[in-house]
Order: structure tokens, then sequence, then C-alpha cells
């Protein structure tokens, strides 16, 4: 019988299929469904952005070709214009820019240019699941390194035991978050990383997709800012969060010619690259900057302060975050026992509600959901009620304040 390769059949069950189909059960059984388990933006694309595109289809056919597989001139520039202004990081537009179908094409793109065959990559636990899934597709080994409450979210590379440094190739860091919302306080950390990387021969795969979607004054950097950091490390970034384009596929990869070079070379094999009519869309969003993500911001920041109250008055344990369009939250007692993806299953089940279950992520995110500020405003606190009906019918005893005082905030 022709059987597909081991990598294939070696892949462990993909969790968020599993939530998928349950959500898809769940309205077909007529249940009114609140999707907030994939960070899947509700708003849309800014109206520039999407005039740009529609003009560009219909007065510009050339557009309609094939494109250049490391994306057009216009659009590294425009990208490399961006992060001179945003980070102060400047970059060659012709050498050290690839736009990719989505950032996470590009990740996954990585690890098959990088990984032979059983080479080692260190995946923080839990992670973005390409972090993780790219390697195992390359058929590289995932070093996973925990990461938790206790040390501030961030791999504590004193822990990664000699040998296996020695012989590791990548190295995933993901600020702000994904799971779990964290940030790096400063640039003290990534100094650690830089040193870690140089000693060990490690190129530094730093992930930066929700660099755009920040609370309380938090500006996160680029890894650029960091003396150092083009000895050894990527940048990627996506139009998906920041500028509601995550059906477009669009992003880019950006670094010194030497580490960007495989990455460029596995595309021109592989794809044509991004449709030049969606990277001129992208010049476009790009020019919006900053306008359209200080709005968007301040929408995901109405939402987080919400939910992180309404979920605090419901006793869920959970920190509020200062960036991304997510909040890390601990499964309530006493549903912590039966583990996150048997209480995601039953939370969609009896309310309708679909959270991501943080096994999902990595073996750490297990005993811990994450919650995507993706619905309209009045479906929160809808999500919020049948909440506390789901703890009450289950026993659970809420001794918090009422939810109604805070139903006000989030449609005002």
């Amino acid at each position: 019988m022709l059987a597909p390769t081991d990598k294939i059949q070696n892949l462990p069950p993909y969790i968020f299929g599993r939530i998928k189909a349950l959500t898809a059960q769940a309205a077909a059984n007529n249940l009114d469904v609140i999707d907030l388990s994939m960070g899947n933006p509700d708003l849309p694309t800014p109206a520039p952005v999407v005039e740009r595109l529609i003009d560009t289809i219909r007065n510009h056919q050339k557009t309609h070709r094939y494109p250049q597989a490391k994306g057009m001139p216009k659009f590294r520039k425009a990208v490399t214009d961006w992060m001179k202004k945003r980070f102060d990081v400047p970059l060659n537009p012709e050498s050290e820019v690839c736009s990719l179908i989505g950032s996470k094409e590009g990740i996954a793109h990585l690890c098959a240019a990088y990984l032979n065959p059983g080479d080692i990559a260190l995946v923080p636990s839990p992670c973005y699941p390409v972090h993780f899934y790219g390697v195992i597709l390359a058929g590289g080994k995932p070093h996973l390194m925990p990461i938790n409450q206790k040390n501030n979210y961030l791999p504590e590379l004193e822990k990664i035991p000699e040998k296996v440094a020695r012989q590791a190739k990548i190295m995933f860091v993901n600020y702000p978050n994904n799971p779990t919302a964290a940030v790096v306080p400063d640039h003290n950390y990534l100094k650690d990383v830089i040193r870690f990387g140089k000693k060990y021969d490690i190129l530094i795969c730093y992930d930066n997709a929700y660099s755009e979607i920040t609370f309380d004054d938090y500006v996160p950097p680029s890894f650029f800012q960091v003396p150092g950091s083009r000895d050894v490390g990527l940048e990627f970034h996506s139009f998906s969060k920041s500028y509601n384009m995550a059906g477009w596929r669009l992003g880019w990869a950006c670094g010194p010619e030497k580490l960007l070079g495989p990455l460029t070379k596995f595309k021109s094999y592989i794809d044509y690259g991004t449709p030049t009519f969606v990277q001129l869309a992208g010049v476009k969003a790009l020019e919006t900057w900053p306008e359209s993500v200080r709005d968007l911001s301040s929408i995901y920041q109405r939402r987080r302060d919400y939910m992180y109250e309404g979920l605090s008055a419901l006793g869920w344990k959970l920190e509020k975050p200062k960036a991304t369009m997510y909040l890390w939250a601990e499964i309530p007692e006493p549903f912590r026992k039966m583990g996150s993806l048997k209480f995601c299953e039953k939370l969609i089940s009896e309310t309708g509600i679909a959270l991501s279950p943080g096994i999902g992520f990595g073996e750490e995110g297990e005993g811990h959901v994450r919650v995507a500020l993706v619905t309209r405003d009045s479906r929160f606190y809808d999500a919020l009620l049948r909440l506390k009906k789901f703890q009450n019918v289950n026993g659970v005893n809420i001794r918090k304040p009422s939810l109604a005082k805070s139903a006000k905030k989030v449609s005002a």
C-alpha cells in the first residue's frame, strides 16, 4: 500500500484541527458558537489597502504575471523604509529582505533550508506550532525550552545541556509571544541570546509577528536593534495581525544576506513568491502606519481589559498582557485535572465557546488555554455570561463581583 513519508506519519494529531471540527459540529447542532480559538482577526483590512489591491488588479495587468520569488523591488524597499522608520534599523532592500507567503511559510521553509536530518533546533514550549512542526517536517529534532510564569516566559539558556547547545543549528525566539502574550522587558535578555548564538554558532530566528499590537505604552524591539544581532539572526514579520490581512498571506524575512540567502534560494525552487498585487497592497499597508495600527491596538486593548476583568471576576488566574491579541489563562478548578483538550471539548459542546487548549502549543502549555480576542465586542459579554453559567452548573462557587458593571465597557 502506498504510504506517506515517515515524517508525515509520525506527526501527532493536529489538536487545533480537532477544535475546529468540534466547532463545526457545534454549529451544525444549532449551537451559537463564539470562536475565540484561532488568532484570526475579525476586523477589516484598512480600506486604502483594499482599494490599492482592486485598482492594481483592474488597471495593471502586468501584476497578473509571475512575481519575483524574493519579492518585487518596490515591496522590499517599502519594508526597509518601514524597518528604518519603526526601529531605526537599516537594511539593504536588494539582498536583506525576502517576501513571504505569510511568516508561517517562511519559518517552515527556513527549517527546510537549514536543517539536515537529525539536526537539533531549540524550540520554546509552549510555542507557535510551526516552530515545532517546521523542525519535524524538515527532519530535525526539537529540543524543548520550557517557558512559564516562573521564568517570566523566557527560555533559561543556562539550562540547555552543553552537548545539545553544541549540536543545535537554530533557536526560535518569539516576542511578543504566541501563545503566552509575554514580552521582553528590555534588550538585556536579547543580548544574552546573541552571546549564546555566537558561542555555539546557532541561527536565531526572531519571530516578531506581533510587534505592532501593544498596550500600556509598551514598545517591542527589533532583534536588530541589539548590537551583534546581525552576526546570528534573522527576523520575521507578518501583515496578518498588524493590518488584519491574515487571509492575504503576506509577510517578510529580513537580515544579513549570508543568513537570509539559503531561505531565499530554497523558496526560488519551491514557489514564485507572493502575488505582485498583494505585495503592492502590502506597500500601501505599510504607508498607513502608524495610524492604522494605533487604532487597532486601542480596540484590542479595550477587549483585553474587558475579558481580563471578566475572567478574573470568574476566578480565572491570568496576567494582563502588554501585547498581542491573546489572553493566556490557567484552566480554573475543578476542570484542571481533565487537561486542556478535554476542557476545551467540554466547553464547546456545552457552551459553544471555542478556546485553544494549551497542550496544542507544547507540553508546557498544559493546564492553560489561549483566548483570542477576535470577535465583535458584544460577544465577549455573551461569552462571560455563558462561562459563569457553565461554572455554576459544574459546581464552581463564584464569589466575585457581578459581571454587569463591566459589561458597559467593551461596547463603549
